[in-house]
């Protein structure tokens, strides 16, 4: 009777271990979570803070331009100066769209989290029958 009484003792120690292994896992997994979340909104800020500096200043730069080239070719043609801003225009637009839409098949969410929790998985697969 002892020794049954002896087993279950270990078996409550070895799972009380194994919970608090566990839980000890999923806590670290979970502050890394936070950490990456606060990375990324504090990144979306930063992002968000430059995108409005170069819209105002693009804004600015373009109507300068706008200005110093229908100055430059209203004697010889408006036409002209409006085909010419207007290829300008178009071309930064492309160049602008090409980058962003690379920035977003390049864009990865809390890359970390997922990787541990992709670690964690694998483990338990191999430890576990």
């Amino acid at each position: 009777m002892e020794m049954s009484s002896g087993k279950f003792g270990q078996v409550g120690t070895i799972a009380k271990r194994m919970l608090h292994r566990l839980l000890a896992i999923g806590e670290n997994r979970i502050e890394l979570f936070l950490l990456e979340l606060q990375e990324e909104r504090e990144r979306l800020v930063k992002v968000l803070l430059l995108a409005v500096g170069v819209m105002a200043f693009g804004l600015l730069a373009g109507v300068a331009l706008t200005l110093a080239v229908m100055l430059l070719f209203w004697e010889y043609s408006p036409a002209l100066a409006m085909l010419i801003l207007t290829v300008l225009y178009a071309g930064s637009a492309a160049v602008l769209y090409k980058r962003m839409t690379a920035l977003q098949k390049d864009w990865q969410t809390l890359p970390g989290t997922l990787d541990q929790l992709r670690k964690d998985r694998e483990c338990l697969d191999q430890n576990l029958p």
